[in-house]
């Protein structure tokens, strides 16, 4: 074989590797992108439940606005509606501007970037979330006394003591709860990002 076709087989040889490197790295990016997407369905998939929850409580609520026959009974019922209304349009709206990110499309890092303010974002509405949970723990009190029962939870509770032992259970929970809900979701965008950060290598 002369020396012409010599380096003509093996750029033939090389393009082919070539090619077959960048479906590679195709694959590589495509596959990071499905597992990054599964990671943040952990947080996407209970944030959606929520969501349906929050809405279909502000909408039984709205629909008995009526049976909220004093003002302090009305406005924790139009606190809550709008505390139900807002909790899920702040998580849902970072989740899925994270979920979003074009790991095949950027470079690392272009998606690192992207990532790491979205992380920060949605940890600050995490905090937010909490802050107006804490506030309609509260407030959804008389208002579920009054819808479910049809009694007014300050004007016909005759002892203190059930308040007083319900009030700081309910507080103990309600932290209890936040603070594994929070560990779950940074585990989880944890993981998230280490996915990203392997992609280092093939950048």
């Amino acid at each position: 074989m002369e020396l012409e076709e010599m380096q003509a087989v093996w750029s033939q040889m090389s393009d082919q590797i070539e090619k077959q490197k960048k479906i590679t790295d195709k694959m590589i990016m495509m596959m990071t992108q499905e597992q990054y997407r599964k990671k943040l369905n952990k947080i996407a998939y209970p944030e959606i439940i929520g969501a349906v929850i929050c809405y279909s409580v502000a909408i039984i609520i709205l629909f008995n606005l009526e049976k909220l026959d004093n003002w302090y009974t009305l406005l924790s019922g139009l606190i809550s509606v709008v505390t139900l209304l807002i909790l899920p349009i702040l998580s849902l709206k970072w989740i899925s501007k994270m979920r979003n990110i074009n790991i095949s499309g950027n470079s690392y890092k272009e998606t690192l970037i992207e990532y790491t303010k979205g992380k920060k974002r949605f940890k600050k509405t995490m905090k937010l979330g909490y802050y107006l949970g804490f506030v309609l723990m509260f407030m959804i009190i008389p208002v579920s006394s009054k819808l479910i029962n049809g009694k007014d939870f300050f004007a016909e509770t005759k002892s203190i003591w059930p308040m007083v032992i319900s009030i700081p259970l309910a507080i103990v929970f309600f932290f209890i709860f936040t603070r594994w809900v929070y560990k779950s979701y940074i585990t989880s965008m944890n993981s998230a990002e280490v996915l990203i950060k392997e992609l280092e290598e093939q950048d």
